[in-house]
C-alpha cells in the first residue's frame, strides 16, 4: 500500500499560473511518453509516487497518448485508483483534445462535438469526475475559434473541468481565444508550448502575449525529447527515444550540429555545478511567464534528476549570453 511522503511540500518550488489562485510545480509530470500500453505498468506506477513523494502535483495527458491512443489514461487511473486517490484534492490533472482520436469526421481537430466528446471519454478512461484542466489541444484553422473556445467555456461550465487551457496556439490566435473565453467568463488559465534552448518561437510573441493577458505559461519539451540531456552526446543509446520504432525523436534528429550544440552546453552546465538536462531546465524557467515545464521521465531517476534542477535557477548575464552564443 502506497503511503505518500509526509515531507512531500518541503522542497518543491510552486509558481504562480498567470493571474490566477493555481499555483504549479515548477516541475510537471508529463505521460506523453512512458505510460501507454506498450511500457511497463510498474515503472509508470514508480515514477508516479515519486514525483508526487517530490511534491510534484500536477499530472499532463491528452486523450491519444499511448500509444496506442487512450492507453496513458488508461493506465493513469488504473495507478490513480490504486495509489493516488485519497489526495484528489492535492493533484492538477489535465488532458487535451485537438489531435487525431477516432476515425470519421468527429474524432480530430476543434469542434464543439469532437471536443466535448472527447473530455467524456477522457473523464471514463481516468475514473475521474472532473478534471483540473482541459486543452484545446492546437488551433484548428476550419473551425470558428468561437465554437472551439465555446467547448471549453461549456466544459468549464458542465463541471467537467475547472480551468481552461489552449496548446501550440500562435500569439495572435492566442490573444483572439483569450478574448473570446473572457467575454464567455471563462478566463483561459494556461498555454501549453514547446519551449526549449533548441525550439524559441515562443519568444516571437507569444511570451509577451501570455504576460500582457495574465495566462500562464507551461513547456513541453524542455529537453527537446533529451536531445538536451546527456543521453545523445555519444550516440543514439538502446532503449532511448530516438531508437524506438514510435515517438517523435527520430534517428535523424540526432544530428552532429545539435549534438555539438549540447555538448558545448554541457561544459557550461558542469561549470554551474549541473547536468546539461538541470541547466535546460533551469533555463526555461528563467522568466516568471512560464509556470512550469513538463518532463517527460522514464526512470525514477529521471524524475529525482530534473526536481534537483531546482536547486539552482539563476543564471548571470554572462551565463545567458553564453548560451544565446553557443545556440546562433
Amino acid at each position: 500500500m502506497y503511503l505518500a511522503s509526509a515531507t512531500r511540500y518541503r522542497d518543491m518550488r510552486y509558481r504562480r499560473c498567470g493571474k490566477s489562485g493555481i499555483l504549479l510545480p515548477a516541475v510537471s509530470l508529463g505521460l506523453w511518453h512512458n505510460f501507454g500500453g506498450v511500457d511497463t505498468l510498474e515503472n509508470g506506477r514508480a515514477m508516479l509516487r515519486r514525483a508526487f513523494d517530490l511534491g510534484i502535483t500536477h499530472f499532463d495527458l491528452a486523450n491519444n497518448y499511448g500509444p496506442p491512443y487512450g492507453s496513458a489514461e488508461q493506465n493513469f487511473g488504473l495507478l490513480f485508483r490504486q495509489d493516488l486517490a485519497p489526495h484528489r484534492d492535492e493533484l492538477i490533472v489535465s488532458t487535451k483534445a485537438g489531435y487525431d482520436m477516432w476515425p470519421g469526421p468527429y474524432g480530430n481537430w476543434g469542434s464543439r462535438k469532437y471536443l466535448m466528446a472527447s473530455l467524456d471519454q477522457s473523464l471514463r478512461r481516468m475514473g475521474l469526475e472532473y478534471v483540473d484542466i482541459f486543452y484545446s489541444h492546437r488551433p484548428d484553422p476550419e473551425t470558428p475559434l468561437e465554437e472551439t473556445m465555446g467547448a471549453l467555456d461549456q466544459a468549464v461550465r458542465s463541471g467537467k473541468a475547472l480551468y481552461a487551457g489552449i496548446s501550440n496556439y500562435g500569439a495572435e490566435a492566442t490573444a483572439k481565444a483569450a478574448a473570446i473565453l473572457r467575454r464567455l467568463g471563462t478566463p483561459c488559465l494556461i498555454h501549453q508550448m514547446k519551449y526549449s534552448m533548441f525550439v524559441r518561437w515562443s519568444e516571437d510573441g507569444l511570451l509577451d502575449c501570455l504576460k500582457s493577458e495574465g495566462i500562464g505559461g507551461i513547456a513541453f519539451s524542455p529537453l527537446a525529447q533529451g536531445m538536451l540531456s546527456d543521453r545523445y552526446l555519444n550516440g543514439i543509446q538502446a532503449g532511448s527515444r530516438a531508437a524506438k520504432p514510435w515517438g517523435f525523436l527520430k534517428a535523424a534528429d540526432v544530428d552532429e550540429g545539435r549534438v555539438a550544440k549540447a555538448r558545448a552546453l554541457q561544459e557550461l552546465a558542469r561549470e554551474r555545478g549541473q547536468t546539461l538536462a538541470q541547466m535546460a531546465l533551469a533555463w526555461v524557467l528563467r522568466d516568471g511567464v512560464i509556470a512550469s515545464v513538463l518532463i517527460g521521465a522514464s526512470s525514477v531517476e529521471q524524475v529525482e534528476q530534473n526536481v534537483a534542477s531546482l536547486a539552482k535557477l539563476g543564471f548571470s548575464a554572462d551565463e545567458l549570453a553564453r548560451i544565446d552564443t553557443i545556440l546562433a
